[in-house]
């Protein structure tokens, strides 16, 4: 958990996930937002997983970013034991290639939605902005983090195509 209050839950299936979802916790302090991080299995430890989401709310949590590799069930199951919202990571954790991961956390039955994102290290990044996103909806401070951020990036391409130019007009000497 970061220094600042957590209002983000980001659990993933195993400890061997970590280095995938680190990159939300990353983009999330980035923000200010502070998290929780949690190992939780929906099928190895289903009753801490619960008595976990439960009690999420009154820690001050505000929504999850799970990350769950081959049979991907943990977003669903969050999904299905609270009303806030919840995104997914498919992690390329079998020899699919995180294939049924994204299938399986994109495929949710109707009343169970889980907002699913890219896999791996972008799909984590960008669940903590899409968590950011939501999250700015009441908090004007925030979202004029998320407007700073996105000119950081509209400038950055400028930057990387101003550099591509300087190499090519060298190559043509």
């Amino acid at each position: 958990m970061t220094a600042t209050a957590a209002r983000v839950a980001i659990l993933m299936g195993s400890d061997s996930d970590f280095g995938v979802m680190a990159e939300a916790a990353a983009q999330l302090e980035s923000f200010g937002i502070g998290s929780e991080i949690e190992v939780l299995s929906a099928h190895r430890s289903p009753a801490r997983l619960h008595e976990f989401v439960q009690g999420a709310p009154a820690r001050g949590i505000r929504l999850f970013i799970v990350g769950a590799g081959g049979a991907a069930h943990l977003g669903g199951v969050v999904a299905s034991l609270t009303t806030l919202p919840v995104i997914g990571v498919p992690l390329a954790a079998t020899s699919l290639g995180g294939l049924d991961a994204l299938l399986a956390t994109v495929q949710m039955p109707a009343g169970v939605p889980v907002a699913t994102m890219a896999l791996d290290k972008a799909g984590a990044r960008n669940a903590a902005i899409f968590a950011a996103e939501v999250l700015a909806l009441g908090d004007p401070a925030l979202a004029e983090k998320l407007a700073a951020h996105k000119k950081d990036l509209a400038r950055s391409v400028e930057e990387k195509s101003a550099r591509l130019k300087e190499k090519l007009a060298a190559g043509k000497k």
